[in-house]
């Protein structure tokens, strides 16, 4: 199977910017599908890249956050997780700098795991997931003003629970940590 095949891609013939602030960006466009239908209004959210983390302790423990996400309204349970910032180098450097500010923890050896598309059908954006491992405490949380969490500590059947019980609801968490079992369990 061939997934990128030209012959499926659909053509921009108009696009423009309806609002652009730092966490919301839509721009609004007109395409043209392959077999010539056009679609005079298609929507398309912009974001940075984003990172997650499934960092383990050199004792063997699986670092989660606890916060509160004012779009469903709910306190969830976590991979930490962040943007990726202009300033970072790649994807690996947002990872490490976000764990090290959300938890104090860093160092460890570290592999990207897996790249997800959040929504492929209206954001433009990757999340990138990475493994840390035998990540140890560094120093102290450096949460930013619109930041506010709880790290917990978990064995891997605490983390399972997490995700069999439902409580890691953000899909771009979930997928990765549902794939590190998979891949663990064999």
């Amino acid at each position: 199977m061939n997934h990128n095949n030209d012959d499926m891609h659909w053509i921009v013939i108009e696009s423009e910017y309806l609002h652009r602030r730092p966490w919301l960006t839509v721009r609004k466009e007109t395409l043209e599908m392959p077999n010539g239908k056009v679609v005079p209004e298609y929507y398309v959210l912009e974001y940075p890249n984003w990172v997650n983390i499934i960092a383990i302790t050199n004792e063997g423990k699986y670092i989660m956050v606890e916060q509160y996400r004012p779009g469903i309204r709910r306190t969830c349970m976590e991979l930490c997780a962040g943007v990726c910032e202009g300033k970072d180098e790649s994807p690996l450097a947002s990872a490490q700098r976000e764990l090290m500010e959300e938890t104090g923890y860093g160092g460890g050896s570290w592999s990207e795991f897996m790249c997800v598309a959040p929504n492929a059908s209206a954001a433009n954006n990757y999340s990138y997931c990475f493994i840390a491992e035998n990540v140890e405490k560094l120093g102290n949380q450096s949460l930013d003003e619109s930041e506010e969490l709880t790290v917990h500590l978990l064995s891997f059947e605490e983390m399972k629970e997490l995700l069999k019980s439902g409580e890691v609801i953000q899909a771009t968490m979930a997928a990765p940590l549902w794939k590190y079992i998979a891949l663990r369990d064999k």
